[in-house]
C-alpha cells in the first residue's frame, strides 16, 4: 500500500488527484480499517477535498489533505456542535483519523438531489418557497451555541480587517468593472462602521449555494432536505450568510428576496439603505467573493453604473 504524499499547494493537490489510482486504494484501505466493505465506491469529482461514496454503506469518506487541515477543523467541529440541532438533516460522524498526516472523517450520506442539479428548472413559486426555508435554516443554524466553533480562526474583527486590507487589488485581479472599482475607497471605509464587529458571533458557513445543499421532492414540490460541507464554517455577524443565496438564487427578484429575508427573519422595513450598503461591502469582503462571475442577473454589468445602483439591482426589496 502506496503512503499519501505531502504535497506543496492546492494546485499539486488538484494535480495529483485527478490519477484516482494513486489514492483510492488509501482512501478503501481505510474504510476496511473501520470494519467497512464498501462494494460500489463512488468518487465525487467536485468538491475541495477527496470525497468518495462508500458504495452499499450509505456512508462518505472525506480525506482533507494536510495544506486544508484547517477545513478538517472546522468540519469536525461544526458537525459535531450542530447534531441534534436543527430540524434539516445533517451528516453524522462516524469515523474519524488520520492518514499520512490527512486527517479524515466518514460521515453519513444524506438523501436527496444536490441544489444545483434541481434549482434551474423549478417553477417560479417553489423556487420562492424553497428560498424561505434555507433563510429559516440560516437563522437555525445561527440560534445554535458556539461551544468550541467560538474559538475557531480566523476570528470574525480579524477577518474583515484583512479582507479590507486587500479588497480592491482582488476585485481589480478578478476583472471587476472600473466604474465599480471608483466606489470601492467609499464603500471600504464604510466597511468599518457598517459591519458590526463586537456584536455576538453566530455560526456563518459562508455557502448556502445550491451546490451545498439537497432537495427531495414531496407530492408535486421540492423542499430543502438537507446540508453538508461545513469546512469554511466560521464565526461573525450573521448577515453574511444571506449573500450566497442572495447572488447565486434570488438572482435580482424581489419576490425571491423576499422569501429569503422573511424565512431569515427580517421584515421588508428591515431591508432599509444602510442595511443594502452593508450588505454589499460584505459581498465585497467576502472570502470567496467574485462578483463578475457570481451574481446570476443577466446584464447586471449593464443595467448597474455603480455600486450603490448594484446594490439596488441585487437587494430590490
Amino acid at each position: 500500500m502506496s503512503s499519501l504524499p505531502a504535497l506543496a499547494d492546492y494546485e499539486a493537490f488538484h494535480a495529483w488527484r485527478a490519477d484516482t489510482s494513486r489514492w483510492l486504494p488509501i482512501a478503501l484501505d481505510i474504510a476496511h480499517s473501520h470494519g467497512l466493505r464498501p462494494t460500489a465506491p463512488h468518487v465525487f469529482a467536485t468538491g475541495t477535498n477527496l470525497v468518495i461514496g462508500l458504495g452499499d454503506d450509505e456512508l462518505i469518506l472525506k480525506l482533507f489533505p494536510p495544506i486544508l487541515r484547517g477545513q478538517f477543523v472546522s468540519e469536525r467541529a461544526s458537525l459535531r456542535q450542530l447534531r441534534g440541532q436543527l430540524s434539516i438533516p445533517i451528516p453524522e460522524i462516524l469515523f474519524e483519523g488520520e492518514r499520512d498526516g490527512w486527517p479524515y472523517l466518514i460521515i453519513t450520506r444524506l438523501h436527496g438531489v444536490v441544489g444545483s442539479e434541481v434549482w434551474p428548472r423549478l417553477p417560479e413559486d417553489q423556487k420562492e418557497r424553497v428560498l424561505a426555508q434555507i433563510g429559516a435554516a440560516i437563522a437555525e443554524v445561527q440560534r445554535a451555541p458556539l461551544g468550541e466553533l467560538a474559538n475557531i480562526e480566523p476570528q470574525w474583527d480579524r477577518f474583515i480587517s484583512r479582507q479590507i486590507e486587500g479588497c480592491h487589488a482582488r476585485h481589480e485581479r478578478l476583472g471587476m468593472s472600473e466604474k465599480f472599482l471608483d466606489g470601492f475607497d467609499d464603500i471600504l471605509r464604510d466597511a468599518a462602521t457598517l459591519i458590526p464587529l463586537d456584536k455576538p458571533p453566530v455560526i456563518l458557513t459562508g455557502e448556502y449555494i445550491p451546490e451545498n445543499f439537497l432537495l427531495s421532492q414531496q407530492g408535486t414540490g421540492w423542499r430543502l432536505s438537507g446540508l453538508f460541507d461545513f469546512g469554511d464554517v466560521m464565526t461573525g455577524w450573521g448577515e453574511y450568510d444571506l449573500l450566497g443565496p442572495s447572488a447565486f438564487m434570488a438572482a435580482g427578484n424581489p419576490r425571491r428576496m423576499r422569501s429569503l429575508f422573511e424565512g431569515f427573519g427580517y421584515a421588508p422595513a428591515d431591508i432599509n439603505p444602510a442595511m443594502k450598503r452593508r450588505l454589499m461591502a460584505l459581498m465585497l469582503l467576502h472570502r470567496a467573493s467574485d462578483p463578475v462571475r457570481h451574481i446570476c442577473i443577466e446584464d447586471w454589468q449593464g443595467r448597474a453604473g455603480n455600486l450603490s445602483e448594484l446594490q439596488d439591482l441585487v437587494w430590490p426589496v
